[in-house]
């Protein structure tokens, strides 16, 4: 079972709702340590006091706020913990929004939060279902390492989720990253939708959704404890080298994807709509009393 990583209680108006909060996922990353390469000895990182010059262990160290060069003030762990703040013992709801109104950027780390007591039982479960009838997510306040943070709650199989979000100036405009103007012509507009919906999918429950990545490292550690020949890369992809036909691209990505999903391969293929340029008028021919000649 998951251990407890925080403890206190949801504020909704007045009423209290006593919750533990855990963490609600899970890291399968492959992990590597650092070792000496010439005797394989385990390198660690080892903290010196500057001015004793001499190593300090985990009970000697605490935190400090740099005031100056020459001034350094400290601040323990009880003093963090008994912030003159509302959100430092509970998680404090400010309004209720709809979903779709919250930018995913701002969307962060998510977090189960369990009733605290069989009291605590009532309250959130109440909250649960209000939650869920009302279609709408509640925005809150709360104060964890050293740090007061925006969260969002919603419901996920009938627990509460709470979710860390980012302050509105912690995110970045993204106007310096946009690329020069270009045209896009409606053929292809339809050409990238007709993608698009050969790759649409239900939901994410299909097999390709998968940490291939985390796969591979463990073919690789398996192939050297065996002292086997290492997994071969696939072959990258050719390099056109060039300017890529756009709307080549796309019926070529339709029809891999249909061919990937077991579906009829043939497409209507889609021509991007030739210019028309107007013709140029012949001279007109002159005449003379005594005879067409030719212009």
């Amino acid at each position: 079972m998951p251990r407890t990583i925080w403890s206190g209680a949801i504020s909704f108006g007045l009423v209290t709702v006593p919750i533990n909060v855990q963490s609600a996922t899970e890291d399968h990353s492959v992990r590597f340590h650092q070792y000496h390469l010439e005797d394989m000895g385990r390198v660690r990182v080892r903290k010196y006091c500057e001015v004793e010059d001499r190593e300090v262990t985990g009970s000697e160290i605490g935190k400090g706020y740099q005031l100056t060069k020459d001034h350094v003030i400290p601040i323990t762990d009880d003093e963090l913990s008994n912030l003159p703040l509302p959100t430092a013992k509970a998680i404090e709801i400010e309004a209720f929004i709809p979903l779709e109104s919250v930018d995913p950027i701002r969307i962060g780390e998510g977090y189960y939060l369990q009733p605290a007591s069989q009291v605590a039982a009532k309250p959130y479960k109440l909250l649960r279902q209000a939650l869920a009838r009302s279609a709408k997510v509640a925005v809150a306040k709360y104060a964890w390492s050293g740090r007061e943070r925006l969260g969002l709650l919603r419901v996920r199989d009938d627990v509460i989720v709470l979710h860390a979000m980012r302050w509105p100036d912690e995110i970045r405009d993204p106007a310096e990253l946009l690329p020069p103007p270009v045209e896009i012509t409606n053929e292809e507009i339809k050409g990238a939708l007709a993608l698009m919906d050969s790759m649409s999918r239900d939901d994410l429950d299909d097999p390709e959704f998968r940490d291939t990545y985390t796969e591979a490292i463990q073919q690789v550690i398996e192939a050297k404890r065996e002292n086997k020949p290492l997994p071969q890369a696939p072959a990258p992809a050719e390099d056109t080298g060039g300017i890529v036909d756009l709307m080549a691209a796309l019926n070529a990505s339709v029809q891999k994807a249909r061919e990937s999903r077991g579906e009829d391969a043939d497409v209507h293929e889609m021509k991007p709509r030739k210019k028309t340029t107007p013709k140029k008028k012949t001279a007109g021919k002159k005449t003379s009393g005594r005879g067409k000649r030719s212009a």
